[in-house]
């Protein structure tokens, strides 16, 4: 198994209409590239993937210049890097994807979420088939603005301690949240509410997985559970801002973001406030009359030639290698076998050959992710449902880097919401479709589980 964490590349050169700018030749056709890097400190999520030629890094530190850029309200003499808000959660993209990786909730000691937001929806779908917007609110509480728009919420995060003991007698403590809204910028909320707290996921080797074949996660789904393995892994139909239809949802929490033009697109405007050509309304609900008459940026604020290099940067990003296992770790990934952990966090992908960016066609690579929907039980439901995934359903997390996060975000803590205090809290909170796989983890030896654990921190 771990002797699928390589890629192999054929590339050719970049499709010239994704990078605007570069001349003709100047990306060397058959150039053998890596994705894999071998840098284990704190910048490991943001490196490009080795191999690059020059015009790409050009593109692809233009693109981390955009990711890392603090917006600010318009009219400002940063021309180009104005328009934020008027409500939104952060002022860059880093701001919550820290130097790439992976946002958390808010410790102990700190009110404000820095790294995560709540999404809402009330009972419903929208036009498209996705989740109903809030009236008052939209689809996603922004508690923040710019002076003279007022924040639409103020959100306070508390914790239940849930505990529990394994097989062997060794105690656990397992933590759910609890959220409290105040300040209420536009009315009350309805009775019918629906929330879902999420952190901002890591977002190195994104690319790699939006060239897996569509016919190939199709191959995976097994929405019937027609082998009778107690997996039923489904795929998530979602609407394409950009392309205008439906395609398969690859991206986000539920899988309900199809392209990364469109998770880039969606989340400049959602997050930050910033127009684009995908996205070019201003995140202003139609009740918010201070938001809609502030000054924006132009249209778009977003301009096209930075969302194609944020596109291309984040296409781009270097994916670290795991570590070497020691007898422990080995025996760990033995485990993860048997526990039947593979069934969903499949180590095994491969791009295919009609891909945007030719540097990451035909490549085999393991993010430990099968990108389908599972029901994940009561434990992790939210209730929220977004196109075809339920309220219980969750897209299968890459497991690849997860062993760096605690170097590169300074943090460890996982799952959508950022409740497991480390990786034995998120594999016990597994139920559903997972639960026979947790089960095997609660009952085993503690060697055995530590031993899990190590493999996993390889990663």
């Amino acid at each position: 198994m771990h002797r699928m964490f390589w890629l192999r590349t054929r590339c050719t050169a970049l499709i010239l209409a994704v990078a605007p700018g570069l001349q003709a030749g100047a990306l060397a056709a058959g150039t053998p590239a890596d994705f894999l890097h071998h840098e284990y400190n704190r910048d490991a999520f943001t490196l490009p993937a080795p191999g690059l030629s020059a015009a790409e890094l050009r593109v692809f530190n233009f693109g981390h210049r955009i990711f890392n850029t603090n917006w600010v309200v318009a009219p400002a003499p940063a021309s180009g890097f104005d328009g934020l808000g008027p409500t939104f959660n952060g002022v860059s993209c880093s701001g919550c994807h820290l130097r790439a990786g992976r946002g958390r909730a808010p410790l102990p000691d700190e009110q404000a979420f820095l790294s995560m937001l709540v999404r809402i929806s009330v009972p419903g779908q929208d036009a498209h088939g996705g989740p109903k917007p809030v009236p008052g609110y939209g689809g996603q509480f922004n508690d923040r603005a710019i002076p003279g728009v007022a924040p639409e919420v103020q959100i306070a995060m508390s914790w239940q301690e849930l505990p529990g003991t394994y097989a062997d007698g060794e105690p656990y403590s397992l933590r759910r949240p609890t959220l409290a809204f105040s300040q209420l910028g536009h009315g009350p909320l309805p009775s019918s509410l629906l929330t879902s707290a999420r952190v901002a996921p890591a977002v190195f080797g994104l690319g790699l997985l939006e060239a897996i074949p569509e016919a190939d996660l199709r191959v995976r789904a097994d929405p019937e559970d027609r082998d009778r393995d107690g997996i039923s892994g489904r795929l998530n139909w979602v609407y394409s801002p950009s392309q205008q239809r439906m395609l398969l949802g690859r991206f986000g929490w539920k899988a309900s973001v199809a392209t990364l033009l469109d998770q880039n697109a969606l989340a400049a405007q959602g997050d930050i406030g910033l127009s684009s050509r995908v996205a070019p309304e201003q995140n202003c609900p139609p009740e918010q009359g201070a938001c809609r008459q502030a000054q924006d940026g132009g249209a778009p604020e977003l301009a096209d030639s930075f969302l194609e290099k944020l596109n291309m940067y984040v296409q781009l990003l270097g994916v670290p290698a795991p570590r070497p296992l020691s007898a422990a770790g080995r025996r760990g990934q033995q485990l993860f076998g048997e526990f039947g952990c593979p069934a969903c966090h499949s180590p095994e992908q491969r791009t295919g050959r009609e891909v945007a960016v030719p540097l990451l066609a035909e490549q085999e690579f393991a993010p430990y992710t099968d990108l389908l929907l599972h029901d994940m039980g009561a434990g992790l439901a939210d209730g929220l449902s977004d196109f075809a995934a339920s309220g219980s359903e969750w897209r299968t997390a890459p497991l690849w880097g997860v062993g760096m996060i605690p170097v590169t975000n300074e943090h460890a803590f996982y799952l959508h919401d950022g409740r497991a205090r480390g990786l034995a809290e998120a594999i016990l909170w597994h139920g559903g479709e997972a639960e026979s796989a947790q089960r095997r983890f609660k009952a085993a030896a503690s060697a055995d589980r530590l031993a899990l654990l190590e493999f996993l921190r390889s990663l």
